[in-house]
């Protein structure tokens, strides 16, 4: 019984070193810092989102310009029109996303670059 007794106390002593470590780790540790990654966008994926904006600007004015081809039945006049223009709308969003490289984050663009 005696072997009980002093098995129970070092387990009970054991039981609060374990509980004053955690205690002091746990004031050790640092909370862990916001990632930039979260933040910000890596320049890959900047870099995809320009590519993906030029090809919607395309896109949707090829879709527009043969649309209305087809529904005046004129020669692809329109489409050409509407690609040009979906091309400058393209460029004009890709300069603005350019220009949010360099803000500071909650920071929105404009077309002025300020």
């Amino acid at each position: 019984m005696a072997e009980d007794d002093d098995h129970d106390a070092a387990r009970a002593r054991d039981a609060e070193r374990l509980r004053q470590l955690e205690a002091r780790l746990g004031q050790k540790v640092e909370p862990p810092e916001a990632s930039r990654g979260e933040e910000h966008f890596s320049q890959a994926n900047l870099a995809w989102r320009m590519v993906t904006e030029l090809v919607a600007g395309l896109g949707i004015g090829f879709g527009i310009g043969f649309g209305l081809d087809t529904l005046f039945g004129t020669t692809p006049i329109l489409m050409v029109v509407f690609v040009l223009i979906g091309l400058a709308a393209g460029i004009k969003t890709m300069l603005r996303t350019a220009n949010e490289i360099g803000k500071a984050p909650g920071q929105s663009g404009d077309d002025k670059g300020r």
